[in-house]
C-alpha cells in the first residue's frame, strides 16, 4: 500500500490476518537451518495478547538445534564474505523490496503476536526496509580503514567480517529490531544465527523466507526458536560464534556475558533504561508536553528508550502533572489491529502481572495514583492495563529506580539545574536522556552532565541511523549505528609496509 493509500480499517486489517493465521495453524512455526525448515522434537505455544488465543505451535529449539545452525553458518561464512561488495549491496537491497512488499502481513501478523498498536507496527516494517537499505549502501565501504604513513613504512588498516555471529532480539518491536541487528551484520560479511524471543517468534520467518528469495544463500542467515534457557545459552556457549549481540533486560545481559566467557564472545548488549525526560519551566510547555505522553505511552511503553520518568522543575510540577494527567485520560486502549488504537495489551500475561504489580507498589511508597493504575477491560479480554500516572514521587521509590517497562509514567519535581542532574542520574541505568528548555547554554550544561548514551534536547527520540546508538551503566555495552555496527561485526587489521629502507637489527653475526 502506497503512502497515499487510505489507512486499513479494523475489519480490512482482521481480513488480511485471517489467512495468516490459517496457515500459522495448520503448519506451525519451525526453524530455518542451512535454508531448510526444521520442526525439532518440542514445542511450545505462542498466544495472542489481545484475546489469548494459540497463535502457532513453534519448534522448540535446543543446544543439538544451535548446533546445527552454527554449523551451517560456518561453512557459509567464507562463501559469503567472499561475495564482492556490490552483489552484496544487491541482495540486501532486494530483502528491503521484499519487505516492503510483505510489509501488511508483517504488521498485521506483528500486531497479533505483540500487542503493538497496527499504528506503530505499520510503520515499524517500513523501518526494517530502510534498515537493510541504509546498510545495503553502506557495504562499499564497510571494509574501509585509514592510512598511517611512516617515514619508512605505510600502515594500511582495514576490516574483515569476524564470522558467524549470534543475534537474540526481543519480544517488542521484533522484526524491525531484527533487522537492526542482521542488516549490519550481513553487509559486514558475516553470517547469522538468529534466535528470536519466544514471547513473538511470529514474524522471523517471514524475514528468513523475504532474505531467501531475495538471493541469500543459504546457511547465511539461520533461525532457532526457543528459550534463553537452552537455545539462547547453546548459541551464547557455542564455540564458532564469535559475537553476540543481543537486545533485552539487563539480568540477562549478565547472563550472556558469563556464559560468552569461556570462548571469549565479543558482545553488544542494548539493554534496559529508566530514561529521565527533563522539562524546565521555560520550556515550549505545549511541545514538552506531546514529547512527554508520546514517548511513554507510544508502543504500550514497552521499548527501552521510553521516558518513564517526568522530571519537572517545581514551580510548574503541579500543573503540567495535571495537563499529562488530562492528556492520558484521553488516550484510546483498544484491540491492537484497529488503527484508532493507542495502546494495546502489554506482551504476555506474566509481564501484565509485573506492570500491575507496581500499582500496589506505588501506593505502598506513599506515591499518588493521577490516571490509570488499574487492569484495563479492553475487547477480547487480553492483557491490557490503564495508562498511568504517579504523582507525590521521589528518587527513593522503586517507582523511580526499576524499570517497568509499560505505559506507567512517575513525576518526580526538581529545584533547579544541579537537582535536575542529579536526580536524572541516580539509577543505575543510562541509556537515554531528554531535556526541554529554551535556555540553550543550560541544555548543553545538562547534556554534558547526564549518564546517558543518547541525549535529545527539544526533541522526544528521533532516530538518524548514522548516529551511535546505545547506552552506559546498566543499559549496555557496545554501539549500533552506521559505521560503529561494523565495529563489531568486523575486525580491524592493520598491514605494514616497508619501503626498503629501514635498517633491520642484526643477530648471530
Amino acid at each position: 500500500m502506497s503512502a497515499k493509500s487510505a489507512s486499513p480499517t479494523f475489519e480490512a486489517n482482521l481480513a488480511r490476518l485471517a489467512p495468516l493465521l490459517a496457515t500459522l495453524e495448520s503448519e506451525g512455526i519451525g526453524h530455518v537451518i542451512d535454508g531448510q525448515r526444521v520442526d525439532g522434537q518440542r514445542r511450545f505455544e505462542t498466544h495472542s495478547p489481545a484475546d489469548r488465543s494459540l497463535i502457532a505451535r513453534v519448534a522448540e529449539g535446543t543446544a543439538e538445534d544451535i548446533d546445527r545452525a552454527a554449523d551451517a553458518a560456518k561453512r557459509a561464512f567464507k562463501p559469503w564474505s567472499k561475495w564482492s561488495p556490490d552483489k552484496r549491496r544487491a541482495v540486501l537491497h532486494k530483502i528491503a523490496d521484499g519487505i516492503e512488499a510483505n510489509a501488511e502481513d508483517i504488521a498485521v501478523l506483528e500486531s497479533h503476536d505483540t500487542g503493538q498498536a497496527y499504528r506503530f507496527m505499520s510503520k515499524a516494517a517500513v523501518r526494517a526496509a530502510e534498515n537493510f537499505r541504509f546498510f545495503a549502501d553502506r557495504v562499499l565501504e564497510a571494509r574501509d580503514g585509514r592510512s598511517m604513513p611512516t617515514a619508512e613504512h605505510w600502515n594500511i588498516s582495514n576490516r574483515v567480517p569476524i564470522g558467524p555471529v549470534g543475534i537474540i532480539t526481543p519480544w517488542n518491536t521484533p522484526f524491525m529490531l531484527s533487522t537492526w541487528k542482521i542488516a549490519p551484520a550481513l553487509a559486514a560479511g558475516c553470517t547469522v544465527v538468529h534466535k528470536p524471543a519466544e514471547w513473538s517468534p511470529v514474524t522471523a520467518n517471514i524475514l528468513a523466507r523475504i532474505c531467501r528469495e531475495a538471493g541469500l544463500p543459504d546457511g547465511v542467515l539461520n533461525t532457532v526458536h526457543g528459550f534463553g534457557e537452552e537455545a539462547g545459552k547453546a548459541l551464547t556457549e557455542h564455540p564458532d560464534i564469535k559475537a553476540i549481540g543481543f537486545v533485552g533486560e539487563s539480568a540477562t545481559g549478565s547472563a550472556i556475558m558469563r556464559q560468552g566467557s569461556a570462548t571469549l564472545k565479543r558482545v553488544h548488549f542494548e539493554l534496559g533504561g529508566k530514561n529521565p525526560v527533563i522539562v524546565f519551566d521555560d520550556a515550549d510547555l505545549d511541545r514538552a508536553l506531546d514529547a512527554v505522553v508520546f514517548m511513554i505511552y507510544s508502543l504500550n511503553g514497552e521499548r527501552c528508550t521510553s521516558s518513564s520518568r517526568l522530571l519537572v522543575q517545581a514551580g510548574i510540577a503541579e500543573t503540567f502533572a495535571a495537563r499529562v494527567a488530562e492528556r492520558v485520560g484521553k488516550l484510546t486502549v483498544g484491540h491492537p489491529l484497529d488503527p484508532k488504537t493507542e495502546i494495546g495489551p502489554l506482551i504476555h500475561e506474566r509481564h501484565f502481572s509485573k506492570v500491575c504489580s507496581y500499582f500496589d507498589i506505588a501506593k505502598q511508597d506513599g506515591a499518588r495514583i493521577a490516571a490509570g493504575g488499574t487492569p484495563f477491560g479492553g475487547p477480547g479480554g487480553g492483557h491490557y492495563v490503564a495508562p498511568t500516572l504517579f504523582t507525590s514521587a521521589d528518587m527513593s521509590m522503586r517507582i523511580a529506580q526499576e524499570e517497568i517497562f509499560g505505559p506507567v509514567l512517575t513525576v518526580i519535581p526538581f529545584a533547579d539545574e544541579a537537582d535536575a542532574i542529579e536526580k536524572a542520574n541516580s539509577v543505575r541505568y543510562g541509556l537515554t536522556g531528554y531535556v526541554w528548555t529554551n535556555d540553550m547554554g543550560r541544555a548543553l550544561r545538562v547534556a554534558d552532565e547526564l549518564e546517558a548514551g543518547m541525549i535529545w534536547l527539544n526533541s522526544e527520540n528521533v532516530r538518524h541511523l548514522p548516529t551511535p546508538f546505545g547506552g552506559v551503566k546498566d543499559s549496555g555495552i557496545g554501539r549500533d549505528g552506521g559505521d560503529y555496527s561494523f565495529d563489531f561485526y568486523m575486525e580491524t587489521r592493520n598491514i605494514c609496509l616497508a619501503k626498503g629502507t629501514h635498517a633491520i637489527p642484526k643477530l648471530g653475526t
